[in-house]
């Protein structure tokens, strides 16, 4: 867990780090955030609202994690439980779509009004921002680009389909297929990248994940048409390494839509907590 204490401005002024210990169950979980956020608000001069992102789907505007498969929620009214416990407005949201939400405003897509982030990690989802603001879907489950068929009956991925952008081009996914290519076993993504010098079976599955991904966002360009597509996550950090044959990959690709300029995002692994907050900010706003 991130957690930090953040001014209007986006400023932090305080951050910590805390296990999650998902093992003990999402009781113990719940338990444990609520002990967290309760003892920042503390160490706040004048706390005035709380924000928290989790992940899976999410009843933003009831305030409830309806399910993780990461943490075991189900139907958890967290905003409420946070409110009960602070005595603070609270506002609840999806982990990729708040950090979605900062680096739009405070991060790599500031001052542009149509950003996309996506984040790859062990999975891949995106979050649509909009003059500063996220769309969740009619659901919440909106941004689900990790399992668009980029590839048909190819990859079995764990929603059940095959050929998913999640199951080709994941950070996780890279480095199994280079570990059954390679038969180096417990091959990670970061082994792909440091040998792509040396190593044509490393160049073979780089290029491959790139293909994939760049059918996937030349998928999400046309639905979305946006100014700047900003890259988190783990495989983000390969820096040039991914972004400059993944330019040229989507290029090729496109047609009469524009490109977008795609950039790597700044805030790292503290855009969730930050998001969280300007999420609460805009809930204190609104209501």
């Amino acid at each position: 867990m991130k957690c930090a204490l953040v001014r209007p401005d986006g400023t932090v002024l305080h951050e910590e780090r805390h296990p999650t210990l998902a093992a003990r169950g999402p009781e113990a979980v719940t338990a444990n955030i609520l002990e967290i956020a309760a003892g920042l608000a503390n160490r706040a001069e004048n706390p005035i609202a709380v924000g928290i992102a989790v992940p899976g789907v999410i009843d933003e505007e009831n305030g409830v994690a309806v399910w993780s498969s990461n943490v075991g929620f189900r139907d958890v009214p967290l905003r409420k439980l946070l409110t009960d416990r602070l005595g603070l407005p609270a506002a609840l949201g999806h982990d990729v779509r708040v950090g979605g939400l900062a680096e739009a405003r405070l991060g790599a897509g500031r001052g542009q009004r149509y950003v996309l982030f996506v984040a790859i990690g062990t999975g891949i989802a995106a979050a649509l921002v909009v003059d500063g603001s996220t769309y969740g879907g009619a659901h919440g489950a909106a941004g689900e680009l990790g399992h668009i068929v980029v590839r048909p009956g190819g990859t079995p991925c764990g929603c059940g389909a095959r050929g998913c952008l999640e199951a080709e081009t994941s950070a996780r996914s890279i480095g199994r297929r280079y570990a059954e290519i390679s038969g180096k076993s417990g091959a990670t993504a970061f082994d792909v990248v440091a040998r792509l010098d040396q190593d044509p079976a490393a160049r073979q599955v780089w290029h491959e994940a790139i293909d994939a991904l760049a059918d996937g966002l030349l998928t999400a360009q046309a639905l979305y048409d946006v100014d700047v597509l900003v890259l988190g996550g783990g495989l983000a950090e390969a820096g040039e390494a991914l972004l400059e044959p993944l330019r040229n990959e989507l290029k090729k690709r496109l047609t009469f839509h524009r490109m977008p300029r795609i950039v790597k995002a700044e805030l790292g692994d503290t855009a969730g907590c930050k998001g969280a907050a300007l999420l609460a900010l805009d809930h204190l706003e609104k209501a």
